[in-house]
């Protein structure tokens, strides 16, 4: 049946042979012994299938061993005992249980009387480790196990031999998102897991990695509660804002908003450079979400916003950074937080004539007054006319009424003639 390099031991043996061709003007016939051979091991072979029951064990010789399994010699007969067969643990290649020539017992898992296949089995003899799994590894419990493989969305870690669980990409670590599992472990290293699912009928214990290890966030809320200052290096800056490396890898994100009280965020943020470092205000922490709000703008706290830095009714001298036709644009306060506004052109002169932004240069100092404070909105209204009014009325309260039509600069004159008298 096999192939037969030394034919010197059947030399002169007579022996049976079928007949499969015949030439007769040459005189030639083409015989073969293993057509007999095959015929007596098909009818052994048959005859050994029909001895043999599923669930019986039996003592073989192992044969041949493949990737896929090995063939294993029942006593005249070969079944084929599969990789996953041979134990309840995961086996890489059958040549980690096996060896040619090794005697193993085995019990017929299926026989296919067509084919008359064979299919054994060795973990079969053994007891199933998965049999009250669920009693053995509680949810919330923690294990230490072998981690055996390392796939794109996860690793499975070995519990025990024949048990093992996954731990998804998801589950591996508090603050590494986006991260291959290979980069945050190996295989054949221990790590400590707790058990997040079992679900026995499949087969399934879903564990986790970072479960087993402190909360980062839980520590940074501890560490860095609402409103205190943190500092860390700018890690990213986005279309949202400022990415920024606080402690144990957490990111913290300064939002466009929260960059600078006076100017856009996205002016803002063209001040700041990758790997530069920042400190900022802790806003809110969500644990569950894991995210961190911050703020750079609230460390130095809103001009407009807090106390009554600024009033309705107060007089204040402003300096003008832009002329438009509606109006000029204008701020005032500490240089280090100023605050901007927007006098309208009505709102540029008591003279009609006079309502006229060209009249005013970039650069200009202007007293104005304020006539309105709106800290929900941040925006503060500002008017020269308003002041002008303002000063006017108290020079008709300290120097007559102008009932007769007298202008202001009537009065004042008045008000320094008779001044000059008295002198």
């Amino acid at each position: 049946i096999r192939p037969v390099r030394d034919v010197g031991p059947l030399m002169g043996k007579e022996q049976p042979f079928a007949i499969l061709k015949m030439d007769r003007p040459r005189g030639n016939i083409v015989v073969s012994r293993r057509a007999i051979l095959e015929e007596a091991r098909a009818e052994q072979r048959t005859e050994l299938v029909g001895q043999l029951q599923e669930g019986e064990v039996r003592e073989g010789v192992v044969k041949n061993i493949t990737d896929y399994g090995a063939f294993v010699d029942l006593g005249g007969i070969d079944g084929l005992l599969h990789v996953t067969d041979m134990s309840w643990k995961r086996v890489s290649h059958p040549s980690q249980v096996l060896a040619v020539g090794d005697t193993v017992k085995v019990q017929i898992v299926k026989i296919n009387p067509d084919t008359q296949r064979i299919s054994l089995g060795m973990k079969q003899l053994q007891s199933d480790p998965w049999d009250g799994v669920e009693a053995k590894y509680p949810v919330g419990a923690k294990y230490t196990g072998r981690i055996t493989n390392i796939t794109d969305y996860g690793a499975f870690v070995e519990l025990e031999a024949g048990v093992e669980g996954l731990v998804h990409v998801s589950e591996m670590s508090w603050t590494k998102k986006n991260v291959h599992p290979g980069k945050i472990v190996s295989t054949s290293q221990e790590v400590d897991v707790v058990v997040l699912d079992v679900d026995a009928s499949k087969r399934r214990i879903s564990l986790g990695l970072k479960q087993a290890q402190d909360n980062p966030w839980d520590a940074f809320v501890a560490n860095h509660p609402i409103g205190s200052t943190v500092e860390g290096e700018v890690k990213n800056a986005t279309e949202f804002g400022l990415f920024i490396g606080l402690d144990n890898d957490i990111d913290g994100m300064v939002h466009l908003s929260d960059l600078d009280w006076s100017v856009s965020g996205e002016e803002a943020i063209q001040r700041y450079r990758k790997g530069e470092m920042v400190k900022a205000k802790v806003l809110d922490v969500d644990v569950e979400k894991e995210r961190v709000s911050l703020g750079i703008k609230q460390l130095g706290g809103d001009p407009i916003g807090e106390g009554d830095t600024y009033r309705r009714g107060q007089q204040i001298t402003v300096t003008v950074t832009a002329i438009e036709s509606g109006g000029i644009e204008v701020k005032f306060g500490e240089d280090d937080a100023p605050v901007t506004a927007f006098v309208r052109k009505s709102d540029l002169s008591r003279d009609r004539n006079e309502q006229r932004p060209e009249r005013f240069a970039v650069g200009d100092r202007v007293d104005a007054m304020i006539t309105a404070v709106d800290k929900a909105s941040r925006r503060i209204s500002v008017s020269i006319k308003a002041l002008e009014m303002k000063d006017e009325q108290e020079a008709i309260e300290q120097f007559g009424s102008s009932d007769s039509g007298a202008s202001l600069g009537d009065i004042l004159g008045a008000a320094l003639k008779n001044a000059g008298s008295k002198d």
